[in-house]
């Protein structure tokens, strides 16, 4: 249980409690959520490159108390880059916030080591002159309501791969490691909100069509048996948990890339309940299938009007 110097990739990181239990479900330890990060840093970094995360940290394990932490700089070792973003509006009196971008599998080591369980993203990176560029990713976050999971999530999901295909996007999808999913798709616009309207109007227009399963008003009232795709995550101010983070659950879930061959699976009557994934199962399907979610370095479609 004592702090311990250790050498990853190169850099010297002290860590501690190793042998604390942070999923005691499971009796998933510290350690292991290092080592869980370290090992999946090949795939996790580019999805996490230049865009300024936001750690959720459970020190005391995932039964305990949490909290988000954007303004992380102060806890970080001097390789670690730092980066000054504008406050969003939900950061009580700070124009500015000081916040980490992780490039390396050391910073990984860090940030786990902070019991940062989650690495939550925005939709943009941060651009040559240190400030948000403008967003080069559409969001459409599929959450379940009340009597509704993953199989909904996977119909709504594949109208919404349609849709973007015929409006010349290329879009790919992840579980969201808790109960939901989300569809992405590499953009390029020219006006931040642009993605907010877009997602905002394709949402309206599957709850129109099919108002007994969609909702795209955020009221719990309304959600039932229906499936809300939240289009608000396009906000800038707004972060979404990374591909290949782990969840704080109960079970350490991972918010895991799929292909679309296994949403339709499920469409065609497969077990819902394959398409969750804990961190060995991850590292295990990126041995055989590499990034699922590979578009770091994606031609960006240029987004259709809204």
């Amino acid at each position: 249980m004592s702090r311990q110097l250790v050498r990853v990739d190169g850099r010297q990181l002290h860590v501690s409690n190793l042998e604390k239990v942070l999923f005691p479900e499971v009796s998933f330890t510290k350690a292991q959520v290092i080592d869980y990060y370290v090992r999946i840093a090949p795939v996790l970094l580019p999805h996490l490159s230049g865009r300024p995360v936001t750690f959720t940290r459970w020190p005391d394990g995932v039964e305990g108390q949490a909290f988000f932490e954007k303004n992380s700089a102060r806890h970080a070792p001097d390789w670690v880059r730092k980066v000054t973003v504008p406050s969003p509006g939900s950061s009580r009196g700070r124009e500015t916030l000081d916040m980490v971008v992780l490039e390396t599998v050391a910073d990984l080591a860090w940030a786990a080591n902070l019991a940062a369980l989650e690495l939550h993203v925005p939709q943009w990176q941060v651009g040559s002159r240190l400030q948000p560029a403008l967003p080069d990713l559409l969001v459409l976050d599929l959450d379940p309501g009340p009597d509704a999971g993953i199989l909904e999530c996977c119909e709504v999901a594949d109208r919404l791969r349609e849709r973007l295909v015929d409006d010349g996007l290329d879009p790919v999808v992840k579980t969201s490691g808790s109960k939901g999913m989300q569809v992405y798709a590499p953009i390029r616009v020219t006006d931040r909100e642009h993605p907010s309207r877009y997602a905002k109007a394709l949402a309206q227009q599957l709850s129109a069509e099919t108002p007994d399963r969609v909702v795209w008003r955020m009221e719990k009232v309304l959600r039932p048996g229906k499936v809300l795709i939240d289009w608000s995550q396009n906000n800038p101010a707004k972060t979404t948990v990374a591909p290949y983070s782990l969840r704080a659950r109960p079970d350490a879930t991972v918010s895991a890339p799929i292909g679309w061959d296994e949403v339709e699976a499920v469409l065609d009557g497969a077990d819902p309940g394959l398409l969750r994934f804990r961190t060995e199962d991850v590292l295990a399907r990126v041995e055989d299938y590499g990034d699922l979610f590979d578009i770091a370095g994606a031609q960006r479609a240029v987004l259709p009007p809204a």
